[in-house]
């Protein structure tokens, strides 16, 4: 049965004037206390947020600004330091490059200068004993530019470098190989060609080609007290065919008699000579005479005797 309304205001009455007096709001401060810090807690509870993966947490943005400073200016100083360092290997190959330049100009002048000097002082010249290939320089590896003919006199410096040595050809400096200019003229050097009488009453066997015949003709001629010539024999080589003689002559007499059938190789029919363990050959005429590997005994390399083998 529901109270009357008088009675339900009287009973709120009551319970306000209980609570606002002094007595009661001390005996009620406790309990409001907590009724409050429960609903404080509560609500905490239902707002606080959830806590941030540790993969999303960003170390910058969580480390003091002072950190992140000191290491943006360590990375900055790193990199300036790196570009500095390039910068300045750079530079000191730079300089060695300029300096090797230098050094080159400088060597260049020096040789320019000392070539001019060599050419103006020659005062000497000599006989080619051969027919020699005109180099522009010392160096293997040039091109060549001429050729001075056996029984040419050429002026010559005095200088020599790598089996070559400087002549002055045209009032330029020039380079030959060594070992073919001599201060004495070459046998038959002045009067080139063949032919002549033989006067010693020496011969060669029948059966040789003409080449030969023209060979003995020419140096008989020339050097008559020559008296003994080898043409055919067995074995190997040109002298079954009847294309080789073998002058029999040794010493500075062989290297005469070697150099004017050299001389006159193309008149003669001539493909190469040999004497004293050195070869000549049209087909590498440029060379000189070359060096041979040693084949045991003086009459095998060609010490006694002039080799000439012809076409």
């Amino acid at each position: 049965m529901a109270q009357p309304r008088h009675k339900r205001d009287s009973a709120a009455r009551l319970f306000v004037r209980q609570l606002t007096s002094p007595t009661s709001a001390r005996r009620a401060a406790p309990v409001v206390a907590l009724a409050t810090t429960a609903v404080v807690g509560v609500g905490v509870l239902l707002t606080e947020p959830e806590p941030t993966p540790a993969a999303a947490v960003d170390p910058a943005a969580s480390a003091p600004s002072s950190l992140v400073d000191s290491t943006n200016v360590a990375e900055r100083e790193l990199v300036v330091s790196r570009s500095q360092a390039r910068e300045a290997l750079e530079e000191r190959q730079e300089a060695r490059a300029d300096a090797r330049r230098e050094k080159r100009e400088e060597d260049r002048r020096e040789a320019m200068m000392a070539t001019a000097q060599a050419v103006a002082g020659a005062d000497t010249r000599l006989w080619a004993t051969s027919n020699l290939n005109v180099w522009p320089d010392s160096r293997e590896q040039t091109e060549r530019l001429g050729l001075v003919d056996a029984g040419d006199k050429v002026l010559v410096t005095g200088r020599k470098a790598d089996g070559r040595v400087e002549v002055v050809l045209d009032g330029k400096s020039r380079w030959v190989t060594a070992g073919y200019l001599s201060d004495e003229k070459p046998v038959g050097a002045a009067t080139p060609g063949t032919g002549g009488t033989c006067t010693n009453g020496t011969s060669v066997a029948g059966g040789v080609s003409g080449n030969i015949v023209n060979v003995h003709r020419t140096v008989c001629a020339r050097f008559p007290e020559i008296s003994v010539y080898g043409t055919l024999r067995g074995g190997g080589g040109d002298h079954p065919l009847g294309r080789a003689v073998d002058i029999m002559v040794s010493g500075s007499r062989g290297w005469q008699v070697a150099e004017y059938v050299r001389a006159n190789a193309g008149a003669l029919g001539v493909t190469y000579v040999i004497y004293s363990q050195r070869i000549w050959s049209v087909e590498r005429s440029g060379e000189g005479w070359r060096a041979m590997s040693d084949r045991g005994s003086s009459t095998a390399n060609h010490y006694d005797h002039v080799h000439v083998s012809t076409y």
